[in-house]
C-alpha cells in the first residue's frame, strides 16, 4: 500500500508513513489508492475482534504478511490489556439505540484501541525501514491520548516518548494518570497554554530541519502517536465494522441495514475512522458529530465554513477541548475530491486566516453523511443525570456530549429515529470524578479519589483497578514550562538517552 500527502504528490511506502507520522510538506499521510468497498459481512459475521481487526487491516497495511499482522494483533488485544472479554462491547440502551464501550483497556479510555497495537505496528515498520536510530515519539495531549501513548511505549526498546499537555486542560484523574506514569522511557510535560498550542508546536517541530538535523545528530529521529500518524488512525477503523458485526449478531439491524453513529470528537480522528469503515463498506448511514462548547466542527457542518478566530474554553469534556482538528485535514482531501492542491491551498487560509470553506456544492455532499451538534457543560451535566436515572447507566462528560447530540439531532430530523443509531462511548466515567458528583448531585470529596468512593457508593459502579491503584504511586512528573520552551525541552530529554 502506497501513501500520500494531502498537499503535494509525496508518495511513501506505508511503512515509512508509520515511522514518519507526519509529511514532509506538513501534510497528513493517506492511502494513494483507498481500498473502498472491500468488506462486506459476510467477510466479518461471527468473527472474533481479532479477527475483524485483521480483516480490516490486512486493506490498509499490505506489506505486512499474515504471520506478522495476526501476531500484532494478538498481542495488542490480549487478556492483559482489555478487562472485558468483548475489546468493544455493545450495550444495548433502547431498541434503536446503542452504547459501543471504547474504555475498557488499560487507561480506561478510546485511546487505548488504537495505541495498544501502533507500538507493535511502528517497531515492525522501523525494522522494514532498516531505521537504527532512537524513535523520540512526541505527542500533545488534551487528556487520554498521552496516558495511552505513554502506556503503550513504555520501556518499548528503541523508543522514548515526550508527552505534553495543557497545565489547566485535562481531568485531575487524567492528569494524575500522566504524572504518576512508570516507564525508563518516558517523560510528561504540562505547558502554561492549550492543546492547540502543544499540538501547533509538534506540526512544527516535524518539518523543522534544523531540529531535525539536531536530534540526529544524536542517533534520534521524531515520530509522532497522535491520530495525525496512520498507524494511530487505521486500528480505529476496526471497532466501527465490529460493531456492525455485532449489531446484526445482536438482531439489532439487518444485514444491510444502515445504522447511525454518534462521535464526541476535538481532533476528529475517531469519527474520521467511522468515516474510513462506511468508505470500506460498513453500512453507515449518518455520521454525528459531537462537540462541546468549542463547536467549531458544529458550525462547519451547518455552514460550509470551518473559523478558528473564536474564544477557545475550557470545558468539563477536556479531550475535545480544541479548535483545530488535526484529521480535518484528511477529511478535507476528501472532500476537494482527494485535489491535494486544492487542500494545500485550503490549509494556508486557515493557516494565514484561521478560516476555510467549502462550496455550497462539496456542502451539500458533506451533508448528505454528516451533521453536527453541540452540548454546552450544564446541558451534559443533565444528560448524565437524564440516562443515569432513566436507565441506570453512567456515562462521562464526553459520551454525554454524544447523547445529548444525538438527542438534538433527533429533535431537528424525526425521521432518524426509525434507524438504530450507536453512541461511541470514548471514556470511563470515573476518569471525571467531579462532574458526576455535580451531574449526580453526590459530595464532592476533598481529593479525586474520595470523590470516587462517593460515585462509587451510590451508584454502586466499581472503580477500575488501574485508576485505583493510582493513589499510591509515586508523583514522578510535576514540570510546568511556557509553551515556548517546549523544544528545550525536548533536547533535555534526548540529552538523558543511554547511547
Amino acid at each position: 500500500m502506497k501513501y500520500r500527502s494531502t498537499r503535494s504528490e509525496e508518495t511513501v511506502n506505508e511503512t515509512y508513513a508509520l515511522l514518519h507520522g507526519l509529511a514532509s510538506d506538513g501534510g497528513l499521510y493517506v492511502p494513494a489508492l483507498f481500498p473502498e468497498r472491500c468488506l462486506t459481512y459476510d467477510m466479518v459475521a461471527e468473527k472474533s475482534y481479532e479477527d475483524i481487526a485483521y480483516i480490516v487491516l490486512k486493506n490498509l497495511f499490505t506489506s505486512f504478511d499474515e504471520a506478522e499482522l495476526r501476531s500484532m494483533i494478538a498481542s495488542a488485544y490480549s487478556k492483559a490489556n482489555f478487562s472485558t472479554p468483548d475489546i468493544a462491547p455493545l450495550h444495548s440502551i433502547l431498541e434503536r439505540l446503542s452504547v459501543l464501550e471504547l474504555f475498557h483497556g488499560r487507561t480506561q479510555a478510546f485511546k487505548d484501541m488504537a495505541l495498544s497495537l501502533f507500538p507493535y505496528l511502528l517497531v515492525a515498520a522501523k525494522e522494514a525501514e532498516k531505521e537504527t536510530d532512537e524513535v523520540l515519539i512526541l505527542t500533545a495531549t488534551s487528556g487520554d491520548t498521552g496516558k495511552a501513548a505513554l502506556e503503550g511505549f513504555k520501556d518499548v526498546v528503541g523508543t522514548h516518548i515526550q508527552v505534553f499537555y495543557p497545565t489547566d486542560g485535562v481531568s485531575p484523574m487524567q492528569q494524575e494518570q500522566m504524572q504518576k506514569q512508570e516507564g525508563d522511557n518516558v517523560n510528561v510535560t504540562a505547558i502554561r497554554g492549550n492543546f492547540d498550542d502543544a499540538q501547533q508546536f509538534l506540526k512544527r517541530l516535524f518539518v523543522d530541519e534544523s531540529m531535525a538535523e539536531k536530534v540526529a545528530a544524536k542517533g534520534v529521529r521524531f515520530s509522532s502517536a497522535n491520530s495525525i500518524n496512520i498507524g494511530r488512525l487505521a486500528p480505529q477503523v476496526v471497532y466501527y465494522v465490529a460493531a456492525y458485526a455485532e449489531l446484526v449478531n445482536q438482531g439489532a439491524i439487518h444485514r444491510d441495514e444502515a445504522f447511525n453513529v454518534v462521535v464526541p470528537t476535538g481532533n476528529f480522528g475517531n469519527i474520521l475512522a467511522a468515516y474510513y469503515a462506511k468508505k470500506m463498506g460498513a453500512p453507515i448511514g449518518k455520521l454525528i458529530c459531537a462537540s462541546n462548547r468549542n463547536n467549531v466542527l458544529t458550525d462547519f457542518f451547518k455552514t460550509g465554513t470551518y473559523d478558528m478566530k473564536r474564544e477557545f474554553y475550557t470545558t468539563i469534556s477536556p479531550s475535545m477541548d480544541i479548535l483545530e482538528s488535526s484529521n480535518f485535514e484528511r477529511f478535507l482531501y476528501y472532500v476537494s475530491g482527494e485535489d491535494y492542491e486544492a487542500t494545500n491551498s485550503r490549509m494556508k487560509d486557515l493557516k494565514q486566516k484561521g478560516s476555510l470553506s467549502v462550496t455550497a456544492e462539496e456542502l451539500q455532499r458533506i451533508q448528505k453523511d454528516f451533521s453536527g451538534q453541540y452540548m454546552s457543560d450544564e446541558e451534559t451535566k443533565a444528560v448524565i443525570a437524564q440516562i443515569y436515572n432513566s436507565y441506570g447507566y453512567l456515562m462521562d462528560p464526553h459520551t454525554a456530549v454524544a447523547m445529548g447530540a444525538y438527542m438534538k439531532e433527533l429533535r431537528e430530523h424525526p425521521e432518524d429515529g426509525g434507524r438504530h443509531t450507536v453512541i461511541a462511548a470514548t471514556a470511563h466515567p470515573f476518569k471525571f470524578p467531579n462532574p458526576i458528583c455535580e451531574a449526580l448531585e453526590i459530595q464532592t470529596g476533598d481529593t479525586p479519589y474520595e470523590s470516587l468512593e462517593h460515585i462509587s457508593a451510590v451508584t454502586g459502579v466499581a472503580c477500575p483497578k488501574q485508576l485505583a491503584a493510582l493513589q499510591s504511586k509515586e508523583l514522578r512528573f510535576t514540570k510546568v514550562i511556557d509553551k515556548e520552551s517546549m523544544g528545550k525541552e525536548i533536547l533535555a530529554f534526548v540529552d538523558t538517552f543511554k547511547k
